[in-house]
């Protein structure tokens, strides 16, 4: 009665050391270079804005504006920083809410004084 054939897969080996390295991206801290702009909006973000997006009768992104948590929108803000910020993760919608600013995004930003 013969011994069955070992062969290990992806799946039977979850416990190697490379799919660990890749369960553990939340873990590791990369800071990426990010533009003055994004910066900017990261940092106005964090201190409790959202971005607001406006979609046409086809449902095609059709703008986005940034607030400031006192209601000020912010004139540099256009869908091409919009989707940046998305691809790298610094921000995101909840149950079709405005985007805030992710864990990721806090990463991100760096600590600036507020100039009050």
């Amino acid at each position: 009665m013969g011994q069955k054939n070992e062969t290990p897969t992806f799946a039977a080996n979850a416990g190697s050391f490379f799919y660990a390295l890749l369960r553990r991206e939340d873990r590791i801290n990369i800071q990426m270079d990010i533009s003055r702009t994004e910066q900017r909006i990261l940092h106005l973000l964090a201190q409790g804005g959202r971005i607001e997006i406006r979609r046409d009768e086809r449902k095609k992104l059709e703008a986005a504006s940034c607030f400031t948590r006192d209601g000020w929108v912010y004139p540099g803000f256009d869908l091409k920083l919009f989707r940046r910020l998305k691809r790298l993760k610094a921000i995101k919608s909840k149950s079709g809410k405005p985007y805030r600013i992710t864990e990721q995004g806090l990463r991100l930003v760096r600590s600036q004084l507020d100039n009050r």
